[in-house]
């Protein structure tokens, strides 16, 4: 079945020629949201099934299992098994990901389809909602709403209007996007400090894509909390304590910890909310202290005692928080550098072509 005579056949298409106009006090994106759609008179690529809704208890095997309190050997087996088990999941990011992101590209009306026939049969079955499982599976839970919500984010704010016909459909999205958000809050809150570290961050940044496509104020104050505790975490040289226990990752987690914390900073940029100088610049000192890391690891080594392990960040998509960060901030030249050497960034983790979405006057990367 097509993705049209899927949406037809579930009543899901309407004919409505406009969407309501945005208030002045609703929530938005930073404004490369808002880039219209590209058109394009090639043929679009063939919809494929989406992957199937995943349904079952939330409870997955870590990669660091059998590790001891740093967490930070890796356990191959349990990584296979693990990705084994998620598989349809991180199928269902990157699928959507890449649907919209040719979309915005392309402009043809069977991809916006395709995607909205993906995410529909997901949001129809309930897919991650189970309340039953682990740490892992609750942090599948929140990375998968942050990809599929920020993604959809372009779709909502495009000044082409892509979704006016699709009123229903976008209904069952946005409120099956809701249940995930609200049960990702009580995955993750009033957790101990000692307990917050990069997962809450992550946390943090779904439920503030969510919010913003949603409107919701409430979601929105919750994200802006968790950065707070996040910023009141870092000393003053910069680092995370909670992830400097990762020892020989300690590095790589610090940099893992800035792209989203940097979204959600530059999310609540746009609505009025200044987080940039919290904790005398908490977001500032610690990318600063990463990028010397990467420079010139002996400080993270010393206060580690571990080499570090640079696997991680020899990957460019790692650093797509430069975006952000360097639309909050004047950045250095090492940053600049860094940012022109590795971008364009594209990452599903934050909703496909960074890059585009804070320079839309370039292209996205690979």
């Amino acid at each position: 079945m097509t993705p049209r005579n899927w949406l037809l056949a579930t009543g899901l298409l309407t004919t409505a020629l406009f969407t309501p106009p945005i208030l002045a006090s609703s929530l938005v994106p930073p404004s490369g949201y808002f880039t219209a759609v590209d058109q394009d008179t090639g043929d679009a690529e063939r919809c494929t099934a989406p992957p199937k809704p995943y349904t079952e208890k939330l409870e997955f095997r870590s990669k660091y299992e059998g590790s001891d309190q740093a967490r930070s050997t890796l356990n191959e087996e349990a990584e296979k098994a693990f990705r084994d088990s998620t598989a349809g999941i991180t199928e269902m990011e990157r699928g959507v990901n890449k649907q919209v992101m040719q979309y915005m590209r392309e402009g043809h009306r069977e991809q916006l389809e395709c995607t909205l026939q993906w995410l529909g049969s997901w949001a129809q079955a309930n897919a991650l909602l189970s309340t039953e499982g682990n740490h892992t599976g609750k942090s599948m839970r929140k990375w998968a709403l942050g990809s599929l919500s920020s993604a959809y984010l372009r779709l909502k704010f495009s000044s082409s209007r892509p979704l006016a016909p699709y009123a229903q459909q976008s209904q069952l999205i946005e409120s099956w996007f809701s249940q995930l958000a609200e049960q990702t809050v009580k995955d993750w809150s009033d957790l101990p400090l000692k307990k917050i570290n990069n997962h809450s961050y992550w946390a943090a940044w779904s439920v503030m894509a969510t919010a913003v496509a949603l409107d919701r104020r409430d979601l929105f104050d919750w994200s802006v909390a968790q950065f707070r505790v996040a910023a009141s975490q870092v000393d003053e040289q910069g680092y995370l304590p909670n992830e400097l226990k990762r020892r020989q990752r300690a590095l790589a987690y610090h940099n893992y910890s800035l792209p989203p914390l940097a979204m959600v900073a530059a999310f609540a940029e746009a609505n009025g909310v200044d987080l940039r100088e919290e904790n005398h610049a908490a977001l500032k000192r610690l990318a600063e202290r990463v990028l010397d890391g990467v420079d010139d690891q002996d400080a993270f080594d010393d206060r580690t005692g571990e080499d570090q392990d640079m696997g991680e960040l020899e990957k460019n998509a790692k650093f797509a928080w430069l975006e952000p960060y360097c639309s909050l901030y004047t950045c250095s030249a090492e940053a600049s550098e860094l940012k022109q050497d590795m971008g364009p960034f594209k990452t599903f983790r934050l909703g496909g072509d960074v890059t585009q979405v804070f320079e839309p006057n370039k292209e996205g990367g690979s």
